[in-house]
């Protein structure tokens, strides 16, 4: 008999896979569904508090409830003297306290005054120097805002005034006339001397507008409207802080020429109103209470090449646009602000800023002429470069302001055309100093006429992008920078500002840096 053979030895059995407990699995499952639960719910949160914060940020009376109580207040023309040739103005900058508000005296910064300055005004082929005097206990500088001129004229933050120094610029005023401003430009602290009061007009005239028949009697006909925001303490002082508002300090009070609940009494049957927004951060769309249309005759650098008939102009801090309106004997008329466009993300606002006050007789005004001034046609077809600018949070291409660093470096007497687009929800404008641009086209459309003429500042809405046509005209200088910046003021002291240097053919760049100034990185 024979015994049966062992079975073989069975292979061996895979090894199990591990056994993960019920209660580690629902933690995996958990952690998968709250992580992008979390991002959802940060978003929903990050937008109630963009939202909410707008909704209540601080703002003006609304329209229609607003009494215009005091006369408004005509800045001084800033007396000058002639000197070998040369038109010679004197501006201080010092502190001083004004009366606001009934009862109380507001601490604030003026030139040659209490607050603001006074309106300077010279003719298109004369030399100018400003003998500028600090007087205040920290530095200060003063820029030309919209003044085509040298770049170590030029008053940004690399040409600092210690206390108790004087500056001396001197230059010719070689552009059409226009209505222009001038202000400090400190290195991070632009926006407190503005706001303190430091910022007047500077007028430019020349032959060409001086034969149209626009009105032009200074305080009469022709008014310079210094449009500003702000808020004020029980003790008068000025107040108010960044808060969550993202794009600066914003007032609930509206200051025309320092002047509170202003109006103008009027006596001609149009009346020229050379508007600047002034304020540090707050946009504004003008227009009139009861729709009328009016004349747009000229932007930031001068005149437009025919008016423009509109019932609304919308500025960004530092831009400016000249109008024309006309009046009925014995009418009253509020120059008010509408919402902005939403999409600036500048809040929905409308409240009123300047009552107009037509006499019971006005004396004639002559009809505007058709044509206002030879616009040439903008050109990019020999444009030396194309650059793009972002401008996101605090920083343009990403990049902050860095004293020592040149961002652009262009030829002298060539164009540029420079693409700008603002990415993200925050408000911003782009200001550039020295030239005059002109805006190509926005989202590829051609611009509106607003947009047609000379320029210096333009407000960005999200995701649109404008394509601006630069000339680098006349003033190399491979040592020192001129500044290109959003104009919101609290922006531009955190680092939303880069700089150009002009230099001829073939020229090397060697950009200094500002006695004393030793930072490598902005740190504000």
């Amino acid at each position: 008999m024979v015994s049966a053979l062992p079975s073989p030895p069975s292979p061996p059995l895979p090894p199990a896979p591990p056994v993960v407990a019920p209660r580690r699995r629902r933690r995996v499952v958990a952690i998968l569904v709250a992580v992008p639960l979390a991002l959802v719910i940060l978003l929903i949160a990050a937008g109630a508090i963009w939202f909410g914060s707008n909704s209540a940020r601080p703002t003006p009376p609304a329209a229609g409830e607003f009494t215009f109580e005091q006369p408004l207040r005509i800045p001084e023309l800033a007396p000058s003297k002639v000197e070998d040739g040369v038109r010679v103005f004197e501006l201080d900058a010092g502190e001083g306290r004004t009366s606001f508000l009934g009862g109380t005296e507001t601490p604030t910064l003026g030139y040659n005054g209490s607050y603001l300055g006074p309106t300077l005004v010279a003719a298109r082929g004369e030399d100018v120097r400003v003998e500028v005097t600090n007087r205040l206990a920290e530095s200060t500088t003063v820029h030309w805002h919209g003044m085509h001129l040298p770049a170590a004229m030029d008053g940004g933050p690399h040409t600092p005034i210690a206390a108790g120094a004087t500056w001396r610029p001197q230059w010719t005023i070689d552009q059409p006339a226009a209505s222009l401003w001038y202000h400090p430009h400190l290195h991070g602290r632009t926006r407190e001397q503005v706001d303190a009061g430091l910022a007047g007009m500077f007028i430019i005239q020349d032959e060409e507008e001086a034969a149209l028949p626009l009105p032009r009697e200074y305080g009469v006909d022709d008014i310079p409207v210094i449009v500003q925001d702000r808020s004020f303490s029980a003790d008068g002082a000025f107040s108010g802080s960044i808060g969550m508002q993202f794009d600066g300090v914003l007032g609930d009070t509206i200051l025309v020429n320092g002047t509170v609940a202003p109006y103008l009494d009027v006596t001609t049957e149009h009346v020229r109103l050379r508007l600047l927004n002034g304020s540090s951060a707050r946009m504004y769309d003008f227009t009139f209470a009861d729709g009328r249309e009016f004349a747009l005759i000229g932007t930031d650098g001068g005149l437009l090449e025919e008016p423009f008939a509109s019932t609304s102009v919308p500025l960004s801090p530092g831009e400016r646009a000249e109008i024309v309106v006309a009046l009925s004997p014995g009418e009253r008329v509020a120059l008010r602000s509408q919402a902005p466009d939403p999409a600036l993300h500048a809040g929905g606002a409308a409240f009123d800023v300047l009552e107009l006050r037509a006499a019971a007789s006005l004396l004639p005004s002559p009809e505007l002429p058709k044509t206002l001034a030879d616009m040439p046609e903008a050109d990019e077809s020999d444009a030396a470069a194309h650059r793009s600018f972002e401008m996101s949070g605090h920083s343009i291409n990403d990049r902050q302001m860095d004293l020592g660093r040149s961002d652009v470096v262009a030829t002298v007497d060539t164009s540029e055309v420079w693409s700008v687009h603002n990415n993200n929800p925050l408000p911003h404008s782009f200001h550039v100093h020295d030239t005059q641009f002109r805006v190509l086209s926005v989202d590829g459309r051609k611009p509106p006429a607003r947009l047609s003429g000379w320029k210096d500042t333009i407000a960005l809405e999200q995701d649109r992008e404008y394509r601006l046509l630069v000339r680098f005209e006349d003033y190399a200088d491979p040592t020192t920078p001129y500044m290109y910046h959003c104009h919101l003021l609290w922006h531009e002291d955190q680092g939303m500002m880069g700089q150009f240097l002009v230099v001829e053919p073939g020229q090397e760049p060697d950009l200094r840096r500002p006695e004393g100034d030793s930072d490598d990185h902005h740190d504000h």
